[in-house]
């Protein structure tokens, strides 16, 4: 209870200094290492959302952070908690997404004794979050929070952890509130954008790459009007399709796992790179074989807003240390030559990007979660949101839905499973008037699939459709291809899905054949429930243009066997 001389507890302060940052929604599970602070939510205006697991809690942040700009929070109890929370924490540090994690501490008096789940958190999370640190003090509590969120946000976007020790939650103390963060933007030069100017005038076969964090639908926008101007083809990577209408004339496609190979041959093919906000990292880069390290074999412009990220791989002709929405507000100062010599190349790649993904392609089994994917394409409207975890099944997502609309792809670009399900009620609740729908795996939907009844308790009637081939996909593709036909550890005995939703007080329904999808996801809009519908795929569907015969059968006939690393 707040005091008559001033003072408030520790954890009294900390919710106030959350709701003058502007925090509106908080995620938890409740532990009694940071009773005092819940007891502070009890007063707030702050919504606060109770899960079932501290990586559900943790993802819900994330998401937050990555669709806002501003850093999601959500609070888990000492040990086994915070731990629990890393996988939200690691997607963060990945995908560049402003994050703040409060743990519950043990109380300062039994630090260096091993206490009940104690843990010193600058060590465990100092090679995952941006910053990691412990306050000692109540009276510091303003300044320490106020750090964090500039911290999160500014530069290259990234998470925070604050240890809050328990007894620290209920000192008593007089302070002042910190002032509103405010993100500091990054802006370019004027010598920059003459130099970008300069290489564009001199270029015969450009393309822009654009990925990464910090943008915004403004950002978006004044994207698309350069590359109107300019007639310049326009790529997004990995998980970043949002950041360019599909059907804008210069979208080229997105440059992530198992991608257009034409698109892969004209990024080879080009003279001038101009990457913006993205790292270019493993899997757009197709395990750094696209362009030459450290000496890109073209021209290449790097615009980024961490300065540790220019020239940490790629050596760059044209480094610029700016946030993707302050560069490309300084877009619309650069002028087009007077005769574009790409322009034809252009509309190619823009066809070759429809004809990709026009059509699914034909699969084994009853169900074609490609045909699925052009139907939810066809029948959305362009803001739905769609969420998704990691898995072979996501491959159909990339290929064949087309994103319109800015914010409106959520994926983790570090392949984290069990993503989807928990960004899908991150994404409800802050949209409630959206569709919101979670494609997911049979085994990326059950590492978080216990959070069905969160959203059956808030009533978040977000949408999953569970393609269920009864395998880990992706690993036993990879098994067959480096070691065919010796099978281990990748085969699912699932429950059923249907009974699963309706368990937990939600809507479930089976499709056993494509033709029965459209009337299975009338009935779950209908429903106004949390929905699952359960797709029953064929193991044999791996990729839209493999089969696991196939790749076994080629590894036989090339001798099968372990050839290399590879990735999952």
């Amino acid at each position: 209870m707040r005091g008559n001389d001033g003072t408030r507890t520790g954890g009294e302060i900390l919710i106030d200094q959350l709701a003058i940052h502007g925090v509106r929604h908080v995620f938890c599970v409740p532990g009694e290492s940071y009773l005092a602070a819940l007891d502070a939510f009890h007063d707030s205006d702050i919504a606060l959302t109770v899960c079932r697991h501290e990586s559900a809690a943790a993802i819900m942040a994330e998401t937050v952070g990555r669709t806002t700009g501003r850093p999601g929070v959500c609070f888990v109890t000492r040990g086994p908690g915070a731990t629990n929370a890393s996988a939200g924490i690691h997607i963060a540090r990945q995908d560049s997404s402003p994050m703040i994690v409060f743990v519950g501490q043990i109380g300062r008096h039994m630090r260096e004794r091993e206490a009940f789940q104690e843990l010193d958190y600058r060590a465990v999370f100092g090679t995952i979050a941006k910053w990691a640190t412990e306050i000692d003090d109540p009276a510091r509590i303003p300044e320490l929070v106020s750090r964090a969120f500039h911290t999160a946000c500014n530069g290259r976007p990234g998470p925070v952890v604050i240890a809050v020790p328990e007894d620290m939650l209920i000192e008593r103390a007089a302070v002042p509130d910190a002032t509103a963060f405010t993100p500091a933007e990054i802006w370019p030069g004027a010598t920059d954008m003459s130099r970008l100017q300069a290489l564009l005038a001199a270029a015969k076969r450009p393309i822009v790459l654009a990925g990464g964090s910090r943008w915004s639908e403004q950002a978006s926008a004044a994207l698309m009007r350069f590359a109107d101007r300019f007639q310049l083809p326009v790529a997004t990577s990995f998980r970043r399709s949002h950041l360019f209408d599909a059907l804008h004339p210069c979208y080229a496609g997105d440059l992530g796992i198992g991608p257009n190979p034409k698109l892969l041959s004209r990024v080879k093919g080009a003279d001038l790179v101009v990457l913006l906000g993205g790292r270019m990292s493993e899997m757009p880069s197709q395990s750094y074989t696209l362009f030459e390290i450290p000496e890109p074999q073209m021209k290449l412009v790097h615009v980024h807003p961490g300065s540790d990220e220019l020239g940490r791989v790629y050596h760059p002709t044209l480094a610029i240390n700016a946030s993707p929405t302050a560069f490309c507000a300084a877009l619309d100062g650069l002028q087009p030559p007077k005769e574009i010599p790409w322009k034809g190349e252009t509309d190619i790649a823009h066809a070759d990007f429809l004809a990709w993904g026009e059509k699914a392609t034909p699969v084994p089994g009853g169900v074609n979660l490609g045909e699925i994917v052009v139907w939810l394409r066809e029948n959305l409207p362009p803001e739905s949101i769609l969420t998704n975890g990691a898995g072979n099944f996501a491959g159909w997502i990339h290929r064949f839905y087309r994103f319109r609309k800015f914010g409106t792809q959520v994926g983790p670009t570090s392949g984290s499973m069990g993503y989807g399900f928990p960004a899908a009620l991150a994404m409800k609740i802050l949209y409630p008037d959206r569709a919101v729908v979670c494609i997911a795996g049979d085994g990326d939907f059950l590492m978080t699939g216990q959070d069905f009844a969160t959203a059956v308790q808030y009533r978040v009637p977000v949408i999953v459709v569970i393609a269920d081939n009864s395998l880990y996909g992706t690993i036993r593709m990879h098994q067959e291809r480096d070691y065919p036909g010796r099978v281990v550890a990748t085969e699912l005995r699932n429950p059923d899905f249907v009974a699963y939703a309706k368990a937990f007080g939600g809507f479930g329904v089976l499709v056993e054949k494509t033709a029965n999808f459209p009337a299975a996801f009338a009935a779950a809009q209908k429903s106004g429930q949390p929905a699952i519908i359960h797709l029953k795929i064929d193991p044999e569907a791996i990729t839209p243009t493999a089969t696991l015969t196939g790749i076994r059968d080629k590894a036989l006939a090339g001798g099968g066997g372990k050839t290399g690393t590879h990735r999952a």
